[in-house]
């Protein structure tokens, strides 16, 4: 297709993603004060948290809307990407995209999995306890915490799926993979690095975990994709 053809399939897909996004984001309004008490639980409860400015309590509000809407809408994102790219595949390739939609959908909520019941559970009694030093919570600091560690250690464990699709494409092939696991170790340092609240060897190592068996995952389905 020409250049403005696929620019228009473009923003269509990208309102079709949003559009859903902001639907789902809407409906999480609806359960956001459960999902408050749910995250405050590693605390003690709303009651462990202080706020000390007038428009804190609502932007936690809206954050914990707009993760959970990111979740729910997750299936409706990744189908808009497929459906983009779906035309420079074969027949028998568009077959996966029936595949990738749950897929995609499902490591992205192993990953918040394994950010709520491995990661945040460690972290969390760590550093507030920190020095020994008394520590009152503020809503703002403690939900842009945890929600952001779930968005991007959700967004990881899509990398299998992500390689899969590259592989398919032949951009990249398990030997390259294989060959560059030295690169992708400093780049897990890098990533766990950024997305941990501290650099100390077991919140990054709780990271760096799961990383590296969704890299050994993600030469296997490399493989398998480049299979004849």
């Amino acid at each position: 297709m020409p250049l403005l053809t696929h620019l228009e399939e473009l923003r269509k897909r990208v309102f079709g993603a949003f559009a859903a996004v902001l639907i789902t984001t809407l409906i999480s309004f609806a359960i956001a004060g459960p999902l408050i008490d749910f995250f405050a639980a590693p605390l003690g409860g709303r009651q462990a948290l202080v706020s000390i400015e007038v428009t804190e309590n609502m932007a936690i509000f809206m954050r914990v809307s707009l993760l959970s809407g990111l979740v729910l809408g997750m299936p409706f994102v990744v189908y808009q990407v497929l459906r983009f790219i779906s035309p420079g595949l074969k027949t028998s390739e568009r077959t996966w995209l029936i595949v990738g939609v749950p897929a995609a959908s499902l490591l992205f909520l192993g990953g918040v999995a394994f950010t709520w019941f491995i990661l945040i559970p460690t972290a969390v009694p760590f550093l507030v306890s920190f020095l020994d030093i008394p520590t009152e919570v503020r809503p703002q600091n403690y939900f842009q915490f945890i929600t952001s560690l779930m968005f991007w250690i959700g967004l990881f464990f899509e990398m299998p799926l992500v390689v899969f699709l590259l592989a398919k494409l032949k951009m990249v092939t398990a030997k390259q993979l294989l060959k560059g696991w030295r690169y992708a170790v400093v780049g897990m340092a890098v990533v766990a690095g950024g997305v941990t609240p501290t650099v100390d060897p077991v919140n990054m190592g709780l990271v760096m975990l799961p990383l590296a068996v969704l890299y050994i995952v993600s030469i296997v389905l490399a493989a398998i994709a480049r299979r004849n």
